[in-house]
């Protein structure tokens, strides 16, 4: 009797809406949570046409993305030309165009030697006949340029962001130097800081030579063409003479008949 008591009550726990509405709580609550895929975001760069409102905040977003832009931007040199003179410093260059300059030796330590350039006769001016030396700036800190001419005493001083200097006459292969001098000390002598001067490297030499040429060209036609004129003169003049003496046949040079 008491197994069928059981029987009973276990089919009518079983079949109770109640235990079953119990189980489905359970079960919900003890679940394993659901996994929500990621959400990736992608910044694009595009016109926003949204309300007046918003205007501010998406200009404000559009600038920073182009000042992101502008730092990730590969750095470029700085348009300096180191053998220009009376240019503006490449520092200054750099702050405004955010370019890079030329590595720079330190203040407190003497100059790296300029690299000279030519040396070239002045043929037209008032410094007609002297010498202008062209010269290239180190990458270091200079406050001014020395230039030395071999045999002579006394130097040359120009101001740091002058690239020539005008010398006095100096004789063919005469030695110029070209130094960097700042308040740690002057650069050292170096082969491409020096140059000897060749007067080959002149313009007026080379004009002087063809002209000479030219006028002795000139001079030998002027010559030959007088000559041929002179002996055409004088052949006319004998043909003159002949023809009037066999004209008159009571001419005779012994006297009249």
């Amino acid at each position: 009797m008491m197994s069928l008591c059981g029987n009973w009550i276990a089919l009518f726990l079983c079949a109770s809406p109640v235990l079953h509405f119990h189980r489905l709580t359970h079960a919900a609550t003890t679940s394993p949570p659901v996994t929500r895929t990621g959400i990736k975001y992608t910044a694009f760069d595009f016109a926003y046409d949204g309300d007046d409102d918003d205007d501010d905040d998406s200009s404000d977003v559009v600038s920073q993305k182009r000042t992101t832009v502008l730092q990730h931007r590969p750095p470029r040199p700085c348009n300096y030309d180191s053998c220009l003179e009376n240019q503006e410093p490449c520092e200054s260059l750099a702050k405004q165009h955010g370019c890079l300059c030329p590595g720079v030796s330190r203040a407190d330590e003497p100059p790296h030697p300029p690299r000279i350039q030519s040396l070239k006769p002045i043929s037209a001016g008032a410094d007609r006949g002297k010498i202008e030396v062209q010269w290239c700036a180190p990458s270091s800190v200079v406050q001014k340029y020395r230039v030395v001419v071999q045999g002579e005493g006394d130097s040359l001083e120009f101001k740091d962001v002058s690239r020539r200097g005008v010398i006095g006459s100096v004789e063919v292969g005469t030695k110029v130097c070209v130094e960097a001098v700042n308040n740690a000390g002057s650069s050292s002598p170096s082969d491409f800081a020096c140059m000897r001067f060749d007067h080959s490297e002149s313009p007026d030499h080379t004009k002087l030579f063809l002209g000479g040429i030219a006028g002795g060209v000139i001079l030998l036609i002027l010559i030959i063409t007088a000559v041929i004129f002179w002996k055409c003169c004088m052949l006319k003049k004998a043909k003159t003479d002949s023809t009037d003496g066999l004209g008159n046949p009571s001419y005779s040079t012994e006297g009249t008949l």
